[in-house]
């Protein structure tokens, strides 16, 4: 049995469109610069948000904290007035961490017109009521994309743990 396919305990597992999330924020004036380039760490803020419900809506027994956001590189500007779109779907599930995959997106309202300005993998960790880590339902994977997503982020996360020193 593969850890996409087992269960936690009694609790069954969870399909990926079981916690799927996506918000729109307008970006106002204090979300941005002098030049009315929208901060970066306003974009990671809303990023670290809608993966925190993603994984709370995966495991929702549990106190759901972010261990890690992969490098976010932004790629196209985001300006006041543009709506912030954040689209965000679990990846793979290990025993206690998931891996939650946010694409960002800029909407220029006037001309309608739509540019991913990035895309962020955060690993979010269950915790219990004492803050030690518990285990999450497993991630039931369903067709190829399903499939390769889950291996990439199984990928990722055997990277994240190497590099933080700690074995896979």
């Amino acid at each position: 049995m593969t850890a996409s396919e087992k269960g936690m305990g009694s609790q069954k597992g969870r399909r990926p469109q079981d916690s799927m999330a996506e918000m729109t924020i307008v970006m106002m004036p204090t979300d941005a610069n002098l030049q009315g380039n929208v901060f970066g760490g306003t974009i990671l803020n809303h990023v670290d948000l809608i993966a925190g419900l993603v994984a709370k809506r995966h495991a929702p027994y549990a106190n759901v904290v972010t261990a890690s956001i992969d490098r976010m590189i932004f790629v196209k500007p985001v300006y006041i007035g543009n709506a912030l779109i954040l689209t965000a779907r679990i990846n793979y599930v290990g025993r206690s961490s998931m891996e939650v995959e946010v694409t960002v997106e800029a909407e220029d309202l006037e001309k309608g017109t739509r540019v991913t300005t990035g895309t962020a993998f955060v690993t979010m960790v269950a915790l219990d009521k004492n803050g030690k880590p518990v285990q999450v339902p497993a991630l039931i994977v369903e067709g190829e994309e399903d499939r390769k997503r889950f291996e990439e982020g199984k990928s990722r996360m055997q990277a994240r743990l190497e590099a933080a020193g700690r074995r896979t």
